[in-house]
């Protein structure tokens, strides 16, 4: 053991006179080569920072012309970036002038901790503006950026649609339907986001999300809603009825293919696809269950006007589910969804649901 140690020492006396010899043998730089290395740094500090904020500046707009905040925000956040770039300026040519007292003050054989790294790092791990090199010291401006952008590739969106909607009853044809073809209409809101299937192509994005559809149904020749035991039908009202509407409430998820060309977007830091002013086709189905089934009823008895609500079953299906598909160009779509599962269970004649619309998918 004690061997061992003996030439351990050996090992690192060694090493320590190879040290000593090779700083021996550096030729330590002149007081105007060192003084002249920290004018060209402060020199360099404003170039720094006028090139940071002339990128920062540029995202900015990237973000107005976006549409993702206004020309008031984008002004304030301006002032902000150049603020910020002033008082970097100030702080860094404070810190250079603060070694060159030290330097001028103690002499040139005065070393402080960074004085040969001025602008230099140690890091440990990667990041998005990061080498590949996991462990890295050395000048921070050699510590270049990955070669891959920063890819973004799933954007959300708010959905909003309405439009006309019906029924097609077994056994007949939707023209011959007991319903009012403008009275009765349907209204959807909610939020769908949408992922890029493909990595290097944007012509198929997978969409999804959730949705709370109103389905509204007005029966013609003063009819109203009835139900009875497990069967609701449709039955002459008593009163002249001025109002007679069925809403239908379901909340359901969307998932949908979206197909169409993209424009590629591309920065100095990051790419995007995006869809505006493009054609688009959208294909898929949605499923969910209902929240709510309600009658309004509106006439005159004896000379009053009376307002009806009746919130109960009325036989609704409890799990709805259909297709649905939109052609769109930018945001507008023209929407069509007709639902697989019958409006009311355990009927004798099935009836289904269906709209057409627009709709508006909003990011």
């Amino acid at each position: 053991m004690q061997t061992i140690t003996k030439y351990f020492v050996l090992i690192v006396l060694s090493l320590a006179m190879q040290i000593l010899n090779a700083q021996d043998t550096i030729k330590k730089p002149s007081d105007n080569d060192k003084l002249e290395t920290f004018q060209k740094a402060k020199d360099q500090i404003a170039n720094e920072e006028r090139e940071l904020l002339k990128k920062e500046v540029e995202a900015i707009n990237n973000r107005l012309d976006n549409l993702e905040i206004s020309p008031a925000e984008a002004e304030i956040l301006k002032k902000e970036a150049a603020k910020k770039r002033a008082l970097n300026i100030e702080n860094r040519l404070a810190i250079i002038d603060h070694k060159i007292a030290l330097y001028e003050r103690n002499g040139k054989d005065y070393e402080f901790v960074g004085e040969r790294a001025i602008n230099g790092i140690i890091r440990i791990g990667t990041g998005d503006n990061t080498s590949e090199s996991f462990v890295y010291i050395g000048d921070k401006a050699n510590d270049k950026p990955k070669n891959q952008k920063y890819d973004k590739r799933t954007s959300s969106d708010f959905v909003l649609a309405f439009g006309l909607n019906n029924t097609i009853v077994e056994g007949d044809k939707l023209d011959n339907s007991p319903y009012k073809f403008g009275g009765s209409r349907f209204f959807e809101v909610g939020w769908a986001w949408k992922t890029r299937v493909f990595r290097e192509s944007n012509f198929m994005r997978f969409k999804y999300g959730y949705s709370l559809q109103i389905n509204g149904l007005k029966p013609t020749d003063n009819q109203y809603f009835v139900q009875q035991g497990n069967q609701t039908a449709l039955e002459a009202f008593p009163e002249n009825l001025k109002k007679s509407k069925l809403s239908i409430s379901n909340l359901v998820f969307p998932v949908h293919f979206e197909f169409g060309p993209s424009k590629k977007i591309e920065k100095d830091t990051y790419f995007r696809y995006s869809t505006a002013n493009q054609f688009k086709i959208g294909l898929g189905g949605y499923g969910g269950f209902n929240v709510g089934t309600r009658q309004k009823l509106k006439y005159e008895l004896d000379g009053e006007r009376v307002k009806e609500k009746q919130k109960r079953g009325f036989n609704a299906s409890n799990l709805v589910y259909g297709l649905s598909g939109y052609v769109a160009i930018d945001e507008v779509a023209l929407y069509v969804k007709y639902d697989l599962s019958p409006i009311f269970k355990d009927q004798a004649i099935k009836q289904n649901n269906i709209s057409l619309g627009l709709r508006f998918d909003i990011d």
